[in-house]
């Protein structure tokens, strides 16, 4: 079994032609809400990659916008662990997506922040631990912690972009992070492969957006390039990359083999609007890398040299 525990939100979309600067006022042209938050979409997406029954501890409040959630979550499978807030109200995003399907995003985190160390359940049958940072750093290391010592992969999604306390990095297995968040992760500028220098967790995997995706391991170092696909909208695109991945970790796949399904979901979650909405089921996954055309040895020599790796 695989446990998220992590954020939920709902999601309040705009699509404008482009995300505004600051203070400036750009027009919209539609509006949508969608069950969303990094933890839950990131269980959503590990529920339908099936392999492993996916379950998800949150937090949420009482109010109108957990139902909405909770729906979407048991609907996909995933098995709900609610602690519900009385104080905060359910967690919520802004998002603005331009025509061009980069977003722009404002977390007000409410019922997230209510998620404690002493609300992780029994951990016995669990083989991985998913992780994210939209609830308290505390909580993330505690959580860490317990799942090391009784033996289960600790995955962390290093997002949104923050420094990591040292307790934390010594209790994760896979780290999970994009070019950016890499950055901040290590402190120290350059290339990928100068920064994986810099992290001492034993597998590191690098996102690298339309580029593909970079991996270090204890033993080797290799690429996956982007499956190239219409983007419509990039909201949980990294998210489903993290819950396919672990899912198919925690089926037997091998990292390689693991990395390619995670790589080719995210990549068709770009084509859909939405966050949950947006994450395909695995036999569409499985589907799309039939009819994918193998990576060219010439577009993997160049991510390798993107990323400093020779």
């Amino acid at each position: 079994m695989i446990l998220v525990a992590g954020s939920s939100n709902l999601d309040f979309v705009v699509r404008a032609e482009r995300i505004p600067c600051p203070g400036e006022t750009v027009l919209g042209q539609g509006f949508r809400t969608f069950p969303g938050g990094k933890g839950a979409n990131q269980a959503v997406a590990s529920a339908r990659a099936g392999g492993a029954t996916t379950h998800f501890l949150t937090a949420m409040g009482v109010d109108n916008f957990a139902p909405t959630i909770e729906a979407s979550l048991r609907d996909a499978g995933v098995v709900v662990h609610v602690v519900r807030s009385d104080s905060e109200p359910t967690g919520c995003a802004f998002i603005c997506v331009s025509h061009s399907g980069e977003n722009a995003i404002t977390v007000a985190p409410g019922a997230n922040s209510q998620l404690l160390p002493d609300h992780l359940p029994a951990l016995a049958g669990f083989s991985y631990l998913l992780l994210q940072l939209e609830i308290p750093m505390a909580t993330v290391t505690a959580y860490a912690r317990a799942a090391r010592q009784q033996g289960v992969t600790v995955v962390l999604n290093a997002a949104p972009a923050q420094a990591l306390p040292p307790e934390l990095i010594d209790n994760v297995d896979i780290l999970v992070v994009n070019e950016g968040e890499l950055a901040v992760v290590a402190g120290h500028p350059g290339t990928v492969a100068d920064c994986l220098r810099h992290v001492t967790v034993p597998t590191v995997v690098v996102t690298l957006g339309a580029r593909g995706a970079c991996v270090r391991t204890p033993d080797e170092v290799f690429v996956q390039p982007a499956f190239p696909v219409q983007v419509m909208d990039t909201t949980a695109a990294g998210d489903t990359f993290c819950g396919v991945l672990v899912a198919a970790l925690g089926r037997g796949d091998t990292l390689r083999r693991a990395l390619r399904s995670a790589s080719a979901a995210g990549a068709m979650a770009c084509e859909k609007q939405g966050a949950q909405a947006s994450i395909p089921q695995a036999s569409d996954v499985g589907k799309f890398l039939a009819h994918a055309a193998e990576h060219s040895a010439n577009s993997i020599q160049m991510l390798r040299s993107y990323c400093g790796i020779h």
